[in-house]
């Protein structure tokens, strides 16, 4: 099955499930659906960045400072942060990802998901996949301040990262 056969709930403004839809579709007509972010950190606190690949659905190519993706059709936010978390990180065993709060983003261009935030310790040596990651480090917190305004990122992880720093203050 293709990424965008994955069948996916669509949900509304509260969060609540309306139906269930192929990913693509969802993309396709802009549906409301469910998706988690995982902030990876290392032993010594780093934070794990990577860069898309250019065949991913959404922001090919783009830099992002989370793991994660779509939450899957009767999947919990919990299940998906750490099923997500290992697939991109290629681990297995990773501790269950802690969740900090939830926001409903919006693209401003008539499309918005609801998005869990996670963070989790991930001291295993990670092997992302080829086909999500082409690009992936462990950076010092201030290396990916400095590289807010250098790198493109994608454009929901940098509002998950916005309002995670703004959740730790």
């Amino acid at each position: 099955m293709s990424a965008a056969d994955e069948i996916l709930d669509v949900v509304d403004e509260h969060d609540q499930v309306i139906g269930r839809s192929p990913r693509g579709e969802v993309y396709a007509r802009g549906l409301r659906h469910r998706c988690v972010f995982i902030q990876a950190r290392d032993a010594e606190g780093r934070v794990f960045v990577h860069r898309r690949t250019p065949t991913k659905l959404a922001f090919p190519s783009l830099y992002d400072m989370f793991v994660g993706g779509v939450v899957g059709a009767g999947e919990s936010y919990d299940d998906a942060a750490l099923r997500e978390a290992e697939e991109e990180l290629g681990v297995s065993g990773l501790p269950r990802p802690s969740y900090l709060f939830k926001f409903l983003y919006d693209n401003g261009d008539g499309h918005s998901w609801w998005s869990a935030v996670y963070e989790v310790r991930c001291e295993l040596p990670v092997s992302p996949q080829a086909e999500e990651v082409a690009w992936h480090d462990f950076l010092p917190e201030e290396e990916v301040r400095r590289r807010l305004g250098e790198w493109e990122w994608v454009p929901d992880g940098l509002a998950a990262y916005h309002r995670l720093a703004a959740f730790r203050r």
